[in-house]
């Protein structure tokens, strides 16, 4: 099978497209060609693909991104048997002509809006119906996949959930250390970084230190810099999500302290499951499913949601809690590893999710392909 892969919105070393399910198919043995943004994110393509190079929509101005992203799908999908768009704007850019299409749902974009800080107040209140009508169309039109079980609410028909699992080392990882803490993943406002700003403040002087492994919205970059000038955080900007979580391991805990914003209110904790994947206890603000897991396998502490100050002091008191008690953190580090080994790791995903873009291709399938109306087990 012959598959286009495209994005003009997500980075292209994404840990959804590009390390698990590009990965799922090139392991199966299928053709992949990506269009992704490889020029504006200074990354080299990796081996065994067809690249093709595109402008990366930013912010507002996304005019010239899509114009570029029309002609290389219409480039991508000649010989393709499949074309997988993960951006809702690629909706846009569909030719006329083209193979089955399948859109990925990633995310709840109309209640992304609150956290994207660029918008103008008048577009706030314009956006949402436009693109549930986006929504409504593409159902109609494509065959959906999505990252999330409470997606189905925004559609009529029943869609496989593929789901944002993680590749789980099954030799467990270093034990917890003692003197950092680690985010992993992009830093904005409502991801909670002004609050890990103020936290590495506070715990400069216990001698715990903060890593933070990720990108960062332009408006927070300011602040980042600036206190890590003054010493009390390291900040190492975009890292590939394997290297990434090779960089996590052995830290205290893991931070997750994203905000109660609509995106994120009933999303899988992604972030949470990486963090048990690589041994580390997990401090979270009380989102529902983050704070179930957590509570559930014993990996972690869950702090309460509250202004700066109040989050930041929370988060300081859970951390010098696992500091003063090694053997508890030890046993919450293996406890989620164990967990995510079990229910969270993404080869036995990755499975069914191939099976479903064959079937849907017309191509001979190589592993039995699931009823179209089976959810993928979450």
């Amino acid at each position: 099978m012959r598959v286009c892969v495209g994005t003009i919105v997500h980075h292209p070393e994404d840990a959804r497209i590009t390390h698990r399910q590009i990965r799922a198919l090139l392991d199966a043995g299928h053709d992949v060609t990506f269009i992704a943004p490889f020029t504006h994110c200074n990354v080299t393509p990796q081996q065994g693909i067809r690249p093709i190079d595109v402008p990366r929509a930013v912010g507002l101005r996304r005019g010239r991104a899509l114009k570029a992203a029309r002609a290389a799908i219409g480039r991508g999908v000649r010989d393709a048997d499949l074309l997988l768009v993960h951006d809702i704007e690629l909706l846009l850019a569909l030719p006329r002509k083209r193979p089955p299409t399948v859109w990925d749902v990633h995310e709840d974009t109309a209640g992304a809006l609150e956290a994207k800080p660029y918008l103008p107040d008048a577009l706030r209140g314009v956006l949402p119906p436009l693109i549930r009508g986006m929504e409504g169309r593409a159902e109609r039109r494509l065959h959906l996949i999505l990252a999330e079980e409470s997606y189905r609410e925004r559609f009529t028909g029943d869609h496989p959930v593929v789901p944002n699992h993680t590749y789980v080392p099954e030799i467990p990882p270093p034990p917890p250390g003692d003197s950092r803490i680690v985010y992993v993943g992009h830093l904005s406002e409502a991801r909670g970084a002004v609050e890990m700003i103020e936290l590495a403040r506070r715990l400069k002087g216990h001698q715990i230190r903060l890593d933070l492994i990720g990108p960062a919205d332009a408006s927070i970059r300011p602040l980042l810099r600036d206190a890590q000038r003054e010493g009390v955080l390291d900040w190492f900007g975009y890292v590939p999500n394997k290297h990434a979580l090779r960089m996590a391991e052995g830290a205290l805990a893991g931070l997750s302290l994203l905000h109660d914003v609509p995106n994120y209110r009933d999303s899988t904790p992604t972030k949470v499951i990486e963090y048990m994947s690589r041994g580390i206890p997990v401090i979270t603000t009380p989102l529902a499913r983050a704070a179930s897991l957590v509570d559930r396998v014993g990996c972690g502490s869950v702090v309460p949601f509250g202004d700066v100050d109040a989050v930041s002091d929370a988060v300081a008191r859970a951390v010098l809690d696992l500091r003063d008690e090694p053997e508890r953190r030890a046993a919450m580090g293996a406890r989620g590893h164990t967990e995510a080994l079990r229910h969270y790791h993404w080869p036995s995903a990755a499975r069914e999710f191939v099976a479903q873009l064959e079937q849907w291709a017309g191509a001979p399938t190589r592993v039995a392909a699931r009823h179209r109306n089976r959810a993928v087990t979450v």
